[in-house]
C-alpha cells in the first residue's frame, strides 16, 4: 500500500471535502429551520424531515474522517470500520422510522392535526434542486475513487431530495385543503424512504467492482 496519495486521487478526495463541508452546512440549516418549524406548526413530517439531516449530517462527518485518514496518510480507511459506520446509520434511520410510525398513529387515532408553515415548505423546496446537485457530484465522485462510502452518502442525499417532495405535497395539500389527516398521512409516505435508505446502509453498497 503507498504511503502517500498520488496526485490525480488527492484532487478527487478533496473534491469530495468540498461536497461534503457544503452538505454540513446544508444540513446545519435544513436540521435547525425544519425542527423548529416543525414544533411551532406541530409536524410530524417536517419533524421527521429534521432528524433524517441530523442523521445525515453524522454521516458526513464519518465520511470526512475517512477523507481525511487517505489524504493525510495514504491509508484506505479500514473496511470494517466503514461497514460498522453504514450500521449505525442504518440503525438510527430505523429508529427515525420506528419513531414516524408510532407519532403518525397517534396523530391519526386521536385525530390531530398540523398548522401549515410558510418556512418549512421553502425549506423543502430549496432543498429539492440542492439534494439533486449535490447527489450528482456525489455520485460521479465517488465512482471515480471507487468509494462505497461515499456512494451511500450520495444516497442519502437523494432521499433526502425525495423527503423533501413528500413535505412539500404535505405542506401545500394542508394550505389547499385544510384537511387535519394531511401531516399524518405524508409522514408515513416519509417511512418508506426511510426504511429504503436504512437497508441499504445496511447492506452497504459495491460500486468498487
Amino acid at each position: 500500500m503507498e504511503h502517500l496519495v498520488n496526485r490525480p486521487r488527492a484532487t478527487l478526495i478533496r473534491h469530495a471535502f468540498v461536497l461534503e463541508w457544503l452538505t454540513v452546512a446544508w444540513m446545519i440549516i435544513e436540521a435547525a429551520v425544519a425542527i423548529t418549524t416543525s414544533i411551532m406548526a406541530r409536524s410530524l413530517v417536517l419533524m421527521a424531515f429534521g432528524l433524517d439531516s441530523i442523521i445525515e449530517l453524522s454521516s458526513a462527518g464519518v465520511l470526512m474522517w475517512r477523507l481525511a485518514v487517505e489524504l493525510k496518510a495514504g491509508l484506505a480507511f479500514p473496511e470494517a470500520i466503514e461497514i460498522r459506520a453504514s450500521k449505525v446509520a442504518s440503525a438510527l434511520l430505523f429508529a427515525l422510522a420506528a419513531y414516524v410510525i408510532l407519532t403518525a398513529g397517534s396523530s391519526l387515532w386521536y385525530r390531530v392535526g398540523a398548522d401549515f408553515s410558510l418556512a418549512g415548505l421553502l425549506l423543502a423546496v430549496i432543498s429539492i434542486p440542492a439534494m439533486y446537485a449535490l447527489a450528482r457530484a456525489k455520485l460521479k465522485t465517488a465512482e471515480n475513487l471507487g468509494s462505497r462510502a461515499l456512494r451511500a452518502d450520495a444516497i442519502e442525499a437523494i432521499t433526502c431530495g425525495y423527503l423533501g417532495v413528500v413535505v412539500v405535497i404535505s405542506l401545500v395539500a394542508q394550505l389547499i385543503f385544510r384537511v387535519w389527516w394531511v401531516d399524518g398521512v405524508a409522514s408515513l409516505a416519509v417511512v418508506f424512504f426511510l426504511v429504503r435508505e436504512g437497508r441499504e446502509a445496511w447492506r452497504g453498497y459495491d460500486c468498487c467492482k
